[in-house]
């Protein structure tokens, strides 16, 4: 389904995210999680694209896999580094070809393993390029949906690492949204206060689709630490971090505290009207399941 049918046909959106397995025991890990998910009855789940388009065919495989053999709406990211035009649009008329809604344009992260890779002779240097192209692409596809894709691009409600001016952020933002983007899905955070005002400041600025909020619960501290250094400039609060000391070494207790602290977060989001709540799985079930659960938003069918 489109994704402008989704969000004008729920009050708040539920989704989540998974990524691609790399191995057949994570298949087979992912492929549960996702038959423990699919009876929360999403609006929709988006699959990520590794650093430097890394996980391509996966990411593809996947998201046809999703299509093919559940009920779950899947939602391809999609990223302009390493990537020429051509192989972009292979990759649009191959979902056009499928049959997929809607598709989430990202600038990506640099590759890992590429030290002579050279953004310059990327095709696209941003988002709102690659959203542009999606668009006018799209419009001479045999795309099922005469609205060619929905598309989805990312926001920074604590501001992005590589972009310091938060006046200027905006201003990036609002040009990939004026390029044709649908709808906004954001970075995840720890304080909901850090998103209200950026949704007012996207609101001043003149932006005005739906704001998707992400959400990641912390499970260990090893977790937390992780998204420390993949997300820099990512606030802990000092109330988090107290709760998650009292924990001390107790695995299960640190779990407990950040999926109460993400339940809290996702019940102000929606007492506040937020769009919709997307939940970075990290291809695991349980912390969704029970945020789910003290939500009352969804019962298994």
């Amino acid at each position: 389904m489109h994704i402008t049918d989704i969000l004008a046909n729920r009050k708040t959106a539920f989704s989540f995210e998974f990524f691609p397995p790399k191995t057949q025991a994570a298949a087979e890990s992912l492929y549960q999680t996702i038959a423990e998910l699919e009876p929360l009855r999403p609006d929709f789940v988006s699959v990520t694209y590794g650093a430097g388009g890394s996980t391509r065919e996966l990411t593809h495989d996947l998201v046809l896999r999703l299509k093919k053999t559940t009920s779950l709406d899947p939602i391809p990211h999609l990223t302009c580094v390493c990537h020429q035009a051509s192989e972009i649009a292979e990759i649009i008329d191959q979902y056009a070809a499928e049959g997929v809604s809607n598709i989430l344009a990202l600038r990506g992260d640099p590759p890992r393993d590429k030290a002579d890779w050279d953004r310059s002779k990327d095709a696209f240097q941003y988002a709102s390029e690659l959203v542009t192209f999606i668009r006018e692409h799209a419009s001479h596809t045999q795309h099922p949906d005469p609205r060619g894709f929905g598309i989805g691009v990312a926001g920074f409600p604590e501001g992005h690492h590589a972009t310091p001016n938060r006046l200027r952020e905006i201003d990036y933002l609002k040009a990939k949204v004026d390029a044709g983007a649908d709808y906004i899905c954001t970075q995840f955070f720890f304080d909901n206060r850090d998103f209200y005002d950026f949704r007012e400041r996207c609101d001043l600025a003149g932006i005005h689709v739906p704001i998707i909020v992400g959400l990641m619960p912390i499970t260990s501290m090893k977790g937390m630490n992780r998204m420390a250094e993949l997300s820099p400039g990512t606030r802990f609060p000092a109330a988090l971090i107290r709760s998650l000391q009292r924990a001390g070494d107790d695995a299960e207790a640190v779990k407990r505290v950040g999926i109460h602290w993400a339940t809290e977060q996702a019940r102000d989001l929606l007492d506040h009207q937020a769009s919709g709540i997307h939940f970075y799985t990290l291809n695991s079930s349980d912390a969704t399941r029970q945020i789910y659960a003290s939500l009352g938003v969804a019962s298994p069918s």
